[in-house]
């Protein structure tokens, strides 16, 4: 499983490059930068910053959230997107294949923040501190290391499932998508982002979401239609900053499902 807000480095740097330091910073500021930690006073779109908040802020129905309820986020990376469903969430578990995501996810569940740097041009960096806000409990949130496409069993169903543009980094996202009914509970929701940026580095070309005549959207609604209502649909912008004048700019296509009974 990669969790992968971007869809650019993998295309020549392969999937190795989840455990770079280079990744690691750039996800640091996606999850826990402002736009001032991004654009430092440059132009730039400002819509697009905190794209793992906004994820859950604009997807997630709290009306439908039990005092009880169980979150699993799928990709969560640096874990910024767990740490926003603990606002609602009793329990939330986070699950990455990247064991340097997870790490440091680990350690701003226990430390709350992590300085750190970000690049500024050339070898030049710039203090930069992560902080899950102070006001979420952290000791709601677990991390583990864990592979979407052979979730242990011993998981469970939950109340809330996040997949943040996870499904252009599976090597099999049809089979991902019909796992799903089995870790939702009936009318709890589904959560899912993706840019549908497909590259055969991830994704053998014969397992990309739709064909030459339709779009993946219509493969996604056909394969999960028969358990899950669609409820709401949303464009998500997103942006990474490489250093201090360069950006990449994406729009996630968002969806909040629910399961059926």
């Amino acid at each position: 499983m990669r969790s992968i807000f971007d869809f650019f480095f993998a295309s020549f740097l392969g999937p190795e490059v989840y455990e770079s330091k280079r990744l690691l910073a750039e996800y640091l500021l996606l999850h826990y930068g402002s736009g001032e930690d991004l654009l430092n006073g440059l132009p730039g779109p400002l819509e697009a910053v905190g794209f793992p908040q906004r994820t859950v802020h604009e997807l997630l129905d709290p009306s439908r959230i039990s005092p009880t309820a169980r979150a699993l986020d799928l990709g969560c990376a640096v874990g910024a997107s767990a740490f926003e469903l603990a606002r609602h969430c009793h329990q939330v578990k986070g699950i990455d294949f990247s064991q340097k995501f997870i790490s440091t996810a680990s350690i701003l569940a226990v430390q709350g923040k992590l300085h750190t740097h970000k690049p500024i041009e050339g070898k030049l960096t710039a203090s930069f501190t992560a902080q899950v806000p102070p006001e979420i409990s952290r000791n709601r949130v677990t991390f583990q290391v864990g592979d979407a496409m052979n979730l242990p069993a011993e998981l469970g169903k939950f109340d809330v499932v996040l997949a943040a543009n996870l499904l252009c980094r599976l090597p099999n996202p049809q089979r991902f998508l019909k796992s799903l009914p089995s870790l939702v509970h009936p009318g709890g929701q589904l959560l899912l982002t993706t840019p549908f940026s497909w590259l055969e580095e991830f994704t053998p070309q014969s397992a990309w979401l739709g064909s030459k005549d339709s779009p993946g959207w219509e493969a996604l609604k056909e394969t999960l239609f028969p358990h899950f209502e669609l409820e709401k649909k949303i464009d998500l912008p997103f942006l990474i900053r490489e250093h201090a004048r360069k950006f990449q700019y994406g729009i996630s296509l968002g969806s909040r499902w629910i399961r059926r009974h």
